[in-house]
């Protein structure tokens, strides 16, 4: 990774450049013709490239200007663009008068109050990925969750799952294991297993967790979402999309520098430049290098990552835009424990396996790579005052290469075959896991070309907002991984227990991982070895989707509106073809215009299912199976604020949701799957965010949800809660408050956390293994003025004990400490 030090040196480097300039200031606040602040205002001084944007106050300020004569430059979308003459003189401050900006008498654009503690630092009330159009969220009959690069920023987020904490209604199932198919993790939204898989609304596969230095937002979209994404990527529960940060027309951004415990060392930089005089041409460039080891006895990660993005305005008409990213990891993949899913239950919770958080029974010799590369390229033209085409060209390779592990119960197995007679039966507790590994070589290629034409017009008084889209998506999956082979044995139970043979477990300790007594089993060459003989996979598979897609959100008052969408699917593969039709319909009414509104949506899709890979590790290769289309309904109502000039924003809403066609693991026969279920899944979210004070920042979210496999052939799991479904009740809440005057100015703390209750990650015939409830509290002290921010946080207060899993289980980190400093330029 050496490259890592020549890029962050080039960045250092043009931020010195940008700062050889000394001169004067400027300072001011712009304001509409009703006296409210406008936010995010676009200000620049012609002929340079020194610019800023106005705070949530509506105030502005531009600092190293040399002295001179200038016009400034103010705009922002529904206002028409404003230049004012100003002179500048060395060593001093101009404050200009309030400017006022009037209105264009057009829709207002994407609402971003962002600046020193305000609330929508954390709040965005309109998207145009949601619905692919721009609709507020208060008129989008689709319930969604933003999660800001500001609030990212504040919390010291360096792992993606983190991030998603902040979402109501969202736990995660599976971390990034690295291996091929995996990709970034499984979270579940709605009783249903989903991962990041969508980057500005596009395909963005891979095979490791996010980076978090590009994301400018995280949508998390709730409910089935196929009539304008597909099926391939996302799950009957919602979608996960991620927004990446855009270049801008004039020179700014900062350097990060986090350190915290379990060595983590991380170095970012966000520099974005204009390439012309006129700031139609920009380059803006993130980038960061990642070292953070494991909390347990062995493992850790390494990752550097780069993205560049470039936008070019042709004219008032045309723009592209490019956004690329590369990455690449090394790492060990996390442990994963697996219940023996062929007998009954040795123990049901956490408290009967005595398993030790600490031991990871991996070594850092055994490491997986993960190098991923995606692009994307977008042109924007206005075919007139009403209609807008959009292009979309994007491409992605996600590999892995390396040695992935996991630990399956094999206890009450042994106890029914003579493989070593005596020795496990005579265990008074405790459970016998199989270390299984394999060498991990796969590479996972996909392209995505959509074609958009947005529109904004009315037809007999009555205003419409159409999208007509096409779209083509192809996946390619190329595996030469090498089967499974057993890689040790490794026993888990109490310390007073005095009859493990130590023929078998070699000298006895807690959650002892020598077999045979050989100590040398966790090396690289020893591993190589025993991989020697084993057979390879060969495969290679590949999808094609042709789809085609209508959404129309018709206005008949100014308060009520209606959503009607449809798309069709064409899904081909070497074995399998399918045609898929998926409607959505959606109401809102406003009693309160831009305030309060009332929805419900229904949505029927099918799925897509792709192809899978089936087999026991225990038998080596894995076969290609082929599924039907899946069938899901959801029928939701509920309500959204948007009050106190953008002071408290909210949702509430119940939704069902109704599957049928599923595809699930036969409980006879693990790593096979069968096709023959039907469940339901309903439940309540709440989401608010607040400032009842100046300077008091407040999340908050909650979650019910009620699963349950209504029909199947699966007996072991009929009326049983999914163990997708994760959690029942899930709880988030982050309060911050900043003073923004006095001596304390700039001075600031937060807390908050999440809860979850009990969670049956094994809930079958065999018996139901129940992780504890946990509740985790973070807290923070920050520092933050114009040029530097400086912030400690303390992440798991008490020490928490907890676990996630998904029929695994899976140690999350105990307590631990995270300091960011932070210079802005």
């Amino acid at each position: 990774m050496n490259q890592k030090y020549f890029l962050l040196g080039l960045l250092l480097a043009v931020v010195q450049l940008g700062y050889t300039q000394t001169g004067g200031s400027l300072r001011g606040k712009i304001i509409n013709n009703n006296g409210a602040p406008v936010s995010s205002a676009n200000i620049d001084i012609e002929g340079t490239t020194i610019g800023t944007e106005s705070d949530s106050e509506g105030e502005f300020s531009l600092r190293s200007i040399p002295t001179g004569n200038y016009t400034l430059r103010i705009s922002y979308v529904g206002y028409q663009t404003k230049e004012i003459a100003v002179s500048v003189q060395g060593n001093q401050t101009t404050t200009i008068p309030n400017i006022i900006l009037n209105s264009k008498q057009e829709q207002l654009g994407e609402v971003v109050l962002r600046a020193n503690g305000n609330m929508n630092d954390f709040s965005r009330t309109k998207s145009d990925y949601v619905s692919k159009i721009p609709l507020k969220d208060i008129e989008n009959p689709q319930v969604y969750n933003t999660i800001t690069t500001e609030l990212l920023k504040e919390q010291v987020v360096t792992d993606f799952g983190d991030a998603l904490k902040n979402a109501p209604g969202i736990t995660q199932l599976w971390e990034s294991t690295g291996r091929g198919g995996d990709g970034a993790g499984y979270f579940s939204i709605r009783g249903f297993a989903v991962q990041p898989t969508l980057v500005n609304g596009l395909p963005g596969l891979t095979n490791a967790s996010p980076d978090p230095a590009n994301i400018e937002r995280i949508e998390v979209v709730k409910g089935p979402s196929g009539t304008l994404y597909g099926s391939s990527l996302i799950s009957y529960g919602g979608l996960i999309n991620i927004v990446t940060k855009k270049p801008y027309n004039y020179f700014g951004g900062d350097i990060s520098y986090t350190m915290g415990s379990y060595g983590l060392n991380r170095i970012t930089a966000d520099v974005n430049t204009p390439l012309d005089e006129a700031g139609d041409v920009a380059l803006r460039v993130n980038t960061a290098y990642h070292w953070e080891n494991s909390f347990q006895d062995a493992g850790f990660q390494e990752s550097f990552f780069v993205a560049p993005a470039l936008s070019y305005k042709v004219n008032d008409r045309l723009s592209f835009y490019l956004n690329t990213e590369f990455y690449n990891s090394e790492s060990t993949n996390p442990l994963m424990l697996f219940l023996d899913r062929g007998s009954p239950l040795t123990v049901t919770n956490m408290e009967e396996l005595a398993y030790n958080p600490d031991l990871s029974y991996t070594s850092n010799d055994l490491t997986v790579e993960n190098p991923n590369f995606s692009l994307q390229g977008q042109m924007f033209y206005d075919l007139s005052d009403n209609w807008t085409s959009q292009t979309v060209v994007s491409r992605s390779s996600a590999k892995t290469d390396g040695y992935y592990s996991y630990l399956y119960e094999i206890t009450n197995s042994l106890k029914e075959q003579d493989e070593i007679p005596g020795e496990v039966t005579n265990l008074d507790e405790g459970v016998v896991f199989n270390r299984y590994i394999n060498d991990q070589n796969s590479t996972t290629l996909t392209t995505d070309i959509q074609q958009n034409f947005i529109g904004d017009f009315e037809i007999a008084g009555l205003r419409n907002r159409m999208l007509i889209g096409l779209d083509y998506f192809n996946r390619q999956t190329i595996n030469n991984s090498s089967g499974y082979i057993t890689n040790g044995r490794v026993y888990i139970g109490n310390a007073d227990n005095q009859n493990v043979n130590e023929s078998v477990f070699g000298i006895y300790t807690p959650g002892n991982y020598i077999t045979d007594n050989d100590n040398g089993i966790l090396s690289k060459a020893a591993t190589d070895d025993l991989l020697a003989g084993a057979a390879r996979n060969n495969a290679s598979t590949e999808e094609n989707i042709y789809s085609a897609y209508i959404s129309d959100v018709i206005n008949f008052t100014p308060q009520l509106s209606a959503m009607a969408s449809l798309r069709i699917d064409r899904f081909e593969s070497e074995d399998n073809s399918q045609t898929a039709l998926s409607p959505k319909f959606g109401v809102v009414y406003q009693p309160l215009m831009d305030k309060i509104s009332i929805f419900a949506n229904y949505m029927d899709g099918f799925s897509n299912v792709a192809p899978d890979e089936e087999g026991n590790p225990e038998e080596g290769l894995t076969t290609t199976v082929t599924f039907d289309p899946e069938h899901a309904r959801q029928f939701e109502v509920g309500t959204k604020f948007n009050l106190l000039e953008n002071r408290l924003t909210a949702s509430l809403s119940y939704y069902d949701i109704q599957v049928s066609n599923i595809v699930m693991e036969d409980a006879s026969r693990p790593f096979y799957f069968v096709q023959d279920g039907e469940l339901y899944s309903r439940g309540f979210e709440a989401s608010i965010i607040a400032t009842p004070l100046e300077g008091l920042n407040l999340i908050a979210g909650y979650s019910h949800n009620e699963s349950e496999l209504t029909e199947s052939d699966q007996t072991a799991l009929l009326n049983r809660r999914p163990e997708s479904a994760g959690p029942e009740n899930l709880a988030n809440l982050w309060a911050s408050y900043r003073f923004s005057a006095g001596n304390l100015q700039g001075f600031g703390f937060g807390f908050g956390g999440n809860y979850a209750s009990e969670n049956m990650i094994f809930n079958r015939q065999l018996g139901v293994f129940t992780l504890p409830s946990y509740t985790v509290f973070n807290a923070s002290v920050f520092y933050n003025v114009e040029k530097f921010a400086i912030t400690l946080k303390l992440n798991n207060l008490s020490d928490e004990e907890y676990y996630n899993g998904w029929s695994t289980i899976n140690p999350q980190t105990p307590r631990n400490f995270v300091a960011n400093l932070t210079y802005k330029f």
